[in-house]
């Protein structure tokens, strides 16, 4: 089973219009809800593809019960950690139009101490028959920027590996607690290091802690850097997704490499997984789905080469 976790999770509500333009008003043409959040989008990946996954997820007011009842509906393995009264469950909002997407995040609820020891409570149950942890997104208000780290060694304990999608002081207070892989992307590459070339960022990261390090790199694939060596991976230009739906590319990396580090792939295959799945989900219409179709023709297409 492939654990993660969602310190943040969210009601995602997707706009779509034919075109997004500030300072008019615009009819949509279709509205579409569901449960998301980072982990959440990395397990239903994982699910889609048959891998066993549960969703660790703290849940508040009545935005938290509409994510639980499309979890329900979707048939998605998790494992909802109740918030006290008044802390409300967050919702994004995405206006996806033919050429890109625009994304509104709110902030989401405040998390007491009481909160998060649950949700280590919750996946300190959960990890005896897991195979991996993925600890994906932002930190909610109330946890100090080393809190990932608790989640990192509790896995350590367990003989868990563990991979880290987050940016800023989440991704850099858990550095020291040694997490197996990190994800970054440019953007969070170059703010946790101040270094604008990627792969001396990555060897950066790597320095501080993380025992490897896979930067996203939009349609350019992903860069890593790991024990075994560094490897830039990428499709050919004719197959790069310009435009399409980029909110869950990341997540779908992230599901990929989860998938690797739990069967111990090696990475040349673990990077192929990763640039074909998340090109895959730029072609889908949603954070945490894909197309197969275009996944299965990618991936023998993905190049590799020492970086």
């Amino acid at each position: 089973m492939i654990v993660t976790v969602t310190p943040n999770p969210a009601l995602d509500v997707t706009y779509a219009v034919p075109a997004l333009r500030p300072h008019t008003t615009h009819r949509v043409a279709a509205v579409h809800e569901q449960a998301g959040g980072k982990g959440v989008n990395v397990a239903r990946v994982l699910h889609a593809l048959g891998r066993p996954t549960t969703a660790l997820l703290p849940l508040g007011g009545p935005t938290g019960d509409v994510v639980r009842a499309e979890l329900d509906r979707a048939g998605l393995p998790y494992l909802p950690v109740p918030l006290r009264p008044g802390a409300v469950t967050r919702r994004t909002v995405t206006v996806v139009d033919e050429a890109d997407a625009t994304v509104l995040n709110e902030p989401g609820p405040e998390l007491a101490d009481e909160d998060w020891a649950a949700v280590l409570a919750g996946a300190t149950g959960l990890l005896p028959a897991a195979r991996a942890l993925v600890l994906s997104g932002s930190l909610p208000h109330g946890l100090r920027p080393g809190a990932y780290g608790d989640l990192v060694r509790l896995a350590h304990r367990h003989g868990v590996p563990v991979l880290l999608d987050a940016g800023g002081a989440a991704l850099t207070g858990a550095l020291a607690a040694g997490p197996t892989v990190v994800k970054p992307n440019a953007a969070e590459l170059r703010d946790a290091t101040g270094i604008a070339d990627p792969l001396a960022a990555a060897r950066a990261l790597a320095d501080g802690g993380a025992r490897a390090v896979v930067a996203s790199l939009g349609p350019d694939g992903l860069l890593a850097v790991t024990p075994d060596g560094a490897w830039h991976a990428r499709l050919p230009e004719a197959r790069v997704v310009r435009g399409g739906n980029p909110t869950g590319a990341g997540d779908a990396a992230v599901a990929a490499l989860a998938a690797a580090l739990a069967d111990g792939s090696p990475w040349p295959r673990a990077l192929a997984e990763a640039v074909a799945l998340s090109a895959a989900a730029v072609r889908a219409p949603y954070a945490g789905h894909l197309d197969r179709q275009a996944y299965r023709h990618d991936l023998p297409l993905v190049r590799l080469r020492p970086a």
